[in-house]
């Protein structure tokens, strides 16, 4: 018991805590995103229950991972090696195909998001959004439990890729454990409102959209050994969104006007 009081009281456990939940936070936009997008689509009675249940079992998932760390940390050794290799480029290879079980995990749900972010680009080109006024209790055309799979297997991507972002930036479990929980209840306080918001604004849908298509590329992208620097991508997503609310004020001014 003191010495997990020594180590609470200690300076730096507190800042490696900090840095790690808005590290965690950031991971989990992505994940965010996709649970309101897809919770959308359900009946408007059931789509708070799917993004409580999406993001109940985001937290399980992490939680099950951070148990099974040395597991975790194994998925990074190679599994497959098809023996073709990019130059060395400052060190780095500029791509590789010694696969490991992480590797195909992020190729597998980079396809998976950018065929669901297509799917969904199209359902709202044909007009499949125009058929709902505000509160209106139609059936979106997606059943509860085709939209808790797909949640599960992203929650399955995302988590991996934030828990190995947790174990780089800390060997401390008590740490890892109280990032991720206050993280994702972070995620749970947002979901509503994030997905309120989409729902209500259909050109922030299409730009969500459009974020998911970009997140996907990069994590097939990440899979081959190209590591597109994080900072990058949400710098583009901090930039697209400030854009978006321009036009958005200006669109309400033009109204009022």
């Amino acid at each position: 018991m003191s010495s997990l009081l020594s180590f609470f009281a200690d300076p730096s456990t507190w800042a490696a805590l900090a840095t790690l939940i808005v590290m965690e936070v950031v991971l989990g936009i992505d994940n965010l995103v996709f649970v309101a997008i897809l919770s959308n689509r359900l009946p408007p009675a059931r789509q708070t229950s799917a993004r409580r249940i999406g993001i109940a079992l985001a937290l399980v998932l992490r939680l099950a991972l951070l148990s099974a760390i040395a597991w975790l940390v194994g998925l990074t050794a190679p599994l497959i090696d098809l023996g073709i290799h990019g130059a060395l480029i400052d060190g780095h290879r500029s791509f590789d195909t010694a696969f490991s079980l992480r590797d195909l995990i992020l190729i597998a749900g980079g396809l998976f998001l950018i065929w669901k972010a297509t799917k969904e680009i199209h359902h709202t080109l044909d007009g499949g959004d125009a058929a709902h006024d505000e509160g209106a209790a139609k059936p979106a055309g997606l059943g509860f439990g085709a939209a808790i799979v797909q949640i599960v297997l992203l929650d399955i991507v995302f988590s991996i890729d934030s828990i190995l972002t947790a174990v780089g930036m800390t060997s401390a479990l008590p740490i890892m454990i109280a990032a991720v929980v206050i993280a994702v209840g972070l995620m749970l306080i947002a979901a509503d409102p994030l997905a309120h918001f989409i729902q209500h604004n259909p050109t922030v849908v299409m730009l969500a959209l459009g974020f998911l298509l970009m997140i996907g590329a990069v994590l097939i992208a990440d899979g081959f050994g190209v590591h597109v620097p994080k900072g990058y991508i949400y710098a583009a997503m901090a930039f697209s969104g400030v854009v978006e609310a321009l036009n958005m004020a200006a669109r309400r001014r033009k109204a009022k006007s």
